[in-house]
């Protein structure tokens, strides 16, 4: 068996994850082009020409599409999170014994530090967030502050700092976008069949049924590429903690217990 160090199964680990967000666009232009083919009908044209040419004049208006919900997706997304997770800014003053954990992990490390957040709930959880050093952000529950010992929390902080150190929060930010393009576009068709009369209209109900069936299965792609993406993600960052704190005992320990507490109590 063959050996390699933490930064080469980094960089596979970055050619992996390349490799599936470009399988994102990939599957929603194809998904597209199927929708094209299968609604064009028996007509005098051929449905594969006829698919080629509507891909062709649409591209780019689904580029731009895609892009203006990129674009708000990104900037807004922190907001978002915050609000989904009833994550707020932790002051210095409120909690000297987190700030000195992240401060100490982040000059050991090289890292500027990033915000600090506090979810008020009794869960278990801790995520990173943000897209550039003046947006990362580290947020802790608060029964993770309350639950686990000094390098416990030590253990848990070093994960998600790993996380912002090997920008793995760009990569799932972007595929979770994709895998919020295809849910929506699932949500507004089975709500145009359920609440616009669609299945009922002959061709029309039919091109929305076809349209519906290929969402959910670009909806189903999406969230195995996006899982396949995190998981390997986060198996990176569990080393990377344990570099970081030179401490895998104590991150072990802290994972058994966010293991026994899975459900995240904020919304």
């Amino acid at each position: 068996m063959n050996y390699v160090g933490l930064q080469t199964q980094i960089w596979r680990n970055n050619l992996h994850s390349v490799i599936l967000l470009i399988l994102f666009p990939v599957v929603l232009y194809g998904l597209f082009w199927l929708f094209v083919f299968f609604t064009s009908g028996q007509g005098e044209y051929d449905p594969v020409t006829t698919a080629n040419d509507s891909f062709i004049y649409m591209f780019p208006w689904i580029t731009v599409g895609v892009g203006v919900w990129f674009l708000i997706a990104w900037f807004s997304h922190n907001s978002m999170i915050n609000r989904a997770t009833g994550s707020r800014p932790l002051e210095r003053k409120e909690n000297k014994r987190v700030y000195n954990l992240v401060e100490n992990l982040c000059i050991t490390s090289g890292m500027k530090m990033p915000k600090v957040n506090v979810i008020e709930d009794n869960s278990l959880n801790a995520y990173a967030s943000g897209i550039s050093q003046s947006t990362y952000t580290v947020s802790v529950s608060r029964g993770m502050l309350n639950r686990l010992n000094d390098q416990e929390l030590e253990g848990v902080i070093a994960h998600e700092l790993t996380h912002i150190r090997n920008r793995d929060v760009r990569l799932l930010i972007v595929s979770i976008i994709f895998v919020g393009i295809f849910a929506f576009l699932a949500e507004m068709l089975f709500r145009g069949m359920l609440y616009g009369g669609g299945g009922r209209k002959g061709k029309n109900g039919g091109a929305m049924l076809i349209g519906l069936a290929l969402a959910l299965v670009g909806y189903l792609l999406s969230v195995i590429f996006r899982f396949a993406i995190s998981r390997k993600r986060e198996y990176m960052a569990d080393a990377g903690g344990a570099e970081m704190t030179k401490n895998p005992m104590a991150l072990a320990s802290a994972l058994r217990k966010i293991s026994s507490d899975p459900q995240i109590e904020a919304v």
